[in-house]
């Protein structure tokens, strides 16, 4: 026998007793670290198995109660003689198919990525394939017992759902990672959570509809009937706050108004910070350039509707008069073969102050006009590149204008030019561009084929309501398919705010490609809205149902997004309040006032109560961050961040809460400033623009 063949016999021998080693100890041993549960029958084609980690010596008890054909609950037990110094505690579910399909509330792209419960608004992890879907949804009763920190995980690469205990620590703005130091105390822990499962042709379609239905009425609707989250149902005084605010208590900070091309124009400026408070002891510093907007998130002529409307209401003409002149400045916005800027801005400077540098605007004679800087290419308005889903925005609120306000042809007109130009644009498959060079007019790299294009889809539906002109609906509905072919099913809902805001985590790697350990892809709200709306306006004018099933599908999947619940570790109200993206932290996000209205429609479209309830909560959820004796929870939270806060800053208003994605029942969450066109002027607008619409019966008793 020749030495390379003796060698290889004798290695495989070593190898065999070796795997013989491992069977004899690290069986057991797994063992010990993770108990296994009995699968009930009817959960065997969706469940493979359950397990869960040790406490210290104590081994977990895992059983399952059937509540109806397609419910499980899962109990997961643990008793300590005493308390134990450990840093996580895991229940780990297998499904029994590869999915597909995955969807978690937080992105977690390592294995030391975690989801945690701060982001639990409506917390469930989603699998599905071809035949099959469930959903894990943790017990949020227990969690409302529980001191200790809740987390979830969903890796999409070894087919596991997790959901325990343990500490994170924020690395990115915003992911979380695990942290050390947990102590679980002695007695009984227990975990809880429900199964969702189906293989209905329709629950595959659309996966978030029984979960979103579930848990809403678990939870939601409960708190939804005794008032919640507000503190009484008229807005009426929130409104009268704004105004007051904006108008008269703050109107030196907020209130910008002068001469453009011979006539007077104004609106509220962009942003404002503690700093610009009456009641402030020291220096004003202005925290970004004095500004006024008019794209997809801070729209003064979407606001200025909101005043306008209220002045008709209570016979203001002072009010009414502030409005015309926002109207006014949106028409003076210069167009270039159709296309047109969002910023008119001034000058920045800075100044010493008692030895003290700080921030302030020059006049507006210094003015020039530019474009979002929340894009790839530069953080300077000036040389911010055309944005389409900006001037879709812009152009659509024109015609809400035209149509519901006063017939000013100006306003069509203008919306004209840029319709005629934007269906000029639309690429083979059916896309609009996000931007375009300032010189060329050329479209640029970044999401060219992107669901922003469905706010040009809305805009353009418009547009074909107000003219006939079936040019603009055949493009809308060319735009449409493309959104649906390519975009829905994978959930690629990438846009502006996805990666160049405030969370740029992936800008530079994910952009157009899936997080791998989650198959999933950065997701923000906001385009999921913009589809969800484009959908039925389309389906209004066409009837086909078509739009109305993929428009019930992305509204469901928007909703995930929604709070449906009080945790105890938030310190202010957040029933119906809105996050952001798989990447981000906010609570009560001001996007909510704009989500509202649709939800309220489709519950009409589908005489679905619960959207109509769900549509309410967001409406109200949109004013519980105001200063203001009526939210008592969360002014003592102002109080205890900014305690110089007096009388005539009841209005003040942050855009969202817990932010950096932290909180406590000290202060910690609440920000620093306001941007009225996406804050308190923008919860008006949308209440103003309900009441007109429904009635403030409706709104405010249902």
């Amino acid at each position: 026998m020749s030495n390379s063949i003796y060698d290889i016999i004798t290695t495989r021998m070593y190898l065999k007793v070796f795997r013989i080693l491992v069977i004899v100890f690290l069986i057991p041993y797994t063992l010990l670290a993770q108990q296994k549960s009995d699968i009930p029958s009817g959960l065997k084609r969706f469940v493979a198995s359950v397990s869960a980690s040790k406490i210290g010596e104590a081994v977990a008890e895992i059983d399952f109660k059937r509540l109806s054909k397609d419910l499980y609950y899962g109990r997961v037990r643990w008793n300590l003689s005493a308390s134990v110094q450990q840093n996580a505690v895991e229940v780990t579910v297998i499904p029994a198919f590869q999915p597909n399909f995955h969807w978690a509330p937080h992105l977690t792209p390592t294995d030391n990525h975690i989801i945690p419960q701060h982001v639990f608004r409506a917390p469930a992890l989603i699998v599905a394939d071809n035949s099959y879907t469930f959903s894990l949804i943790p017990d949020l009763d227990l969690i409302k017992k529980n001191s200790l920190p809740w987390m979830m995980d969903l890796n999409a690469r070894d087919n596991r759902l997790m959901l325990g205990l343990g500490k994170s620590k924020i690395t990115d703005h915003v992911l979380y990672e695990r942290e050390i130091g947990m102590t679980i105390p002695s007695g009984e822990m227990v975990i809880g959570f429900y199964l969702l499962v189906s293989d209905k042709a329709a629950a595959i379609h659309n996966p978030f509809h029984r979960t979103i239905n579930f848990m809403w009425t678990q939870w939601g609707e409960p708190l939804y009937k005794v008032g919640e989250p507000l503190h009484q149902k008229s807005m009426e005084p929130y409104v009268k706050h704004t105004y007051e605010w904006a108008f008269k208590n703050w109107r030196d900070a907020v209130w910008q108004e002068f001469d453009l091309n011979g006539k007077r124009v104004g609106a509220p400026v962009f942003i404002v910070n503690t700093t610009q408070s009456p009641n402030y002891p020291g220096q004003v510093n202005e925290r970004e350039f004095r500004s006024i907007w008019n794209q997809a998130w801070f729209n003064s002529l979407r606001s200025a509707q909101g005043l306008y409307r209220y002045a008709l209401r209570t016979h203001n003409d002072t009010l009414k008069k502030y409005a015309l002149m926002t109207k006014e400045l949106a028409l003076a916005f210069p167009q270039t073969n159709g296309l047109f800027k969002s910023v008119i801005a001034v000058e920045m400077e800075q100044v010493e102050i008692d030895g003290k540098k700080v921030n302030r605007s020059k006049s507006w004679d210094t003015r020039y006009f530019g474009n979002s800087n929340r894009n790839p290419y530069t953080w300077d308005a000036r040389l911010s590149p055309y944005h389409i889903a900006d001037m879709s925005f812009t152009a659509y609120w024109m015609l809400v204008w035209y149509n519901e306000l006063e017939q000013d042809h100006r306003l069509l007109s203008y919306a004209k030019n840029y319709a005629d130009a934007l269906i000029q644009l639309q690429d083979a498959e059916g896309f609009f561009p996000a931007w375009m060079n300032l010189e060329t007019l050329q479209p640029m790299e970044h999401l060219q084929q992107s669901p922003e294009t469905s706010v040009s889809v809305t805009f353009l539906s418009a547009m074909y309501k107000a003219t006939g002109d079936v040019r603009y609906l055949q493009a809308a509905e060319r735009a449409m398919k493309a959104v649906i072919t390519k975009i829905i099913p994978q959930g690629q809902w990438e846009d502006f705010e996805t990666y160049w805001s405030c969370s740029r985590v992936g800008s530079d790697k994910w952009v157009g490609k899936k997080v791998a350990r989650n198959n999933m892809f950065k997701q923000n709200t906001f385009c999921i809205y913009w589809t969800a709306e484009a959908l039925l306006e389309l389906y209004k004018l066409t009837r086909k149902r078509e739009y109305l099933r993929w428009g019930q599908r992305t509204l469901d999947e928007l909703l995930m997004a929604q709070a449906i619940w009080q945790p105890p570790f938030i310190a202010i109200r957040s029933l119906g309040g809105f996050g952001v993206m798989n990447a981000d932290a906010e609570w009560n996000d001001s996007r909510q006032s704009l989500f509202a209205g649709l939800i309220i429609e489709y519950g009409k479209v589908l005489k679905n109560k619960q959207y109509i309830q769900r549509g309410l909560a967001a409406l109200r959820a949109s004013f519980t961050m105001m200063y203001t004796p009526l939210n008592p929870s969360t002014m003592k939270q102002w109080q205890a961040r900014w305690p110089f806060f007096g009388e005539k800053d009841y209005g003040f208003m942050m855009e969202n809460y817990g932010h950096d994605g932290v909180t406590n029942d000290a202060g910690l969450g609440i920000g620093e400033f306001t941007i009225y066109d996406w804050g308190n002027g923008a919860a008006a607008e949308a209440y103003n623009r309900l009441v007109d619409k429904y009635g403030r019966r409706f709104v405010e008793e249902n």
